[in-house]
Parts: structure tokens; C-alpha cells; sequence
């Protein structure tokens, strides 16, 4: 789900988040960190669209500063076996500002496979 200004939908992005975490199922993913790649998109509710404008202060906004720090806070919380765990930690967590419809998380190993660019998952986590 993306902007809409009809249905008052903003959308929020953070893309790239390069963090280092214990993530996998083998043996050498749990004694050592690696890079992992986190991209958030977020469907917010824009109360204002589609006629006008709101005000200009981040407290009426998902401030994508707290966004990166929930998915760094919690891909550093411990070792997690998939990604797509980690990917569900964050949407889960994501999701609990109101103003959160959808939460699209992606989780990419960069260096898992020497002859790929990156390996890895997105999940989408809706409020009902």
C-alpha cells in the first residue's frame, strides 16, 4: 500500500540500514555478526490529505529517525535464526504507532553468497 491522498495515506521509507547482526541458522552466524541490510516502507495515516496541509512539526508525523532506531534496536537485541523473524520483530514493533497501517520490511545477507548481490526477505504486516 502507497500514498493515497484520497484515502489520506502518506508513505514513510528508510532504506538501506546497514546494521551488524547475529542472524542465521549455522553454526558461525551465531558467534559472529554480519551485515545485514534492513529497508523499511510504511503506509501512515495522513489526516490532512487530500486537501490540505498539516502543520510543520515532526510531532504530527512517524518521524523515520525512530523508525531506523526500533530496526537497529531490535536487530541488535540477540541472535535470531531467520530473517524473516527479524523482518516481523520490526513490522510488529512498527506497528504500534496508530498512525501505522502497513509495515513492509526487508532483511538482506549482502554476504551470505559470494556470486549474488544479497539474499533475503520482506514481510508485510497489516493493522486490522
Amino acid at each position: 500500500m502507497g500514498p493515497d491522498a484520497a484515502r489520506g495515506l502518506r508513505h514513510v521509507f528508510v532504506r538501506g540500514l546497514t546494521v551488524q547482526a547475529l542472524l542465521g541458522v549455522h553454526a558461525h552466524e551465531h558467534a559472529q555478526p554480519q551485515r545485514v541490510v534492513i529497508g523499511v516502507d510504511l503506509a501512515v495515516r495522513d489526516p490532512h490529505a487530500p486537501s490540505s496541509e498539516g502543520p510543520d512539526e515532526l510531532s504530527r508525523v512517524v518521524d523515520y529517525g525512530a523508525v531506523a532506531a526500533t530496526a537497529r534496536r531490535i536487530a541488535a537485541a540477540g541472535h535470531v535464526r531467520l530473517a524473516e523473524t527479524l523482518a516481523e520483530r520490526i513490522a510488529v514493533a512498527l506497528l504500534n504507532d496508530d498512525r501505522v497501517l502497513v509495515a513492509r520490511v526487508s532483511v538482506e545477507k549482502p554476504d551470505v553468497l559470494a556470486d549474488v548481490t544479497s539474499v533475503g526477505v520482506v514481510v508485510e504486516r497489516t493493522r486490522f
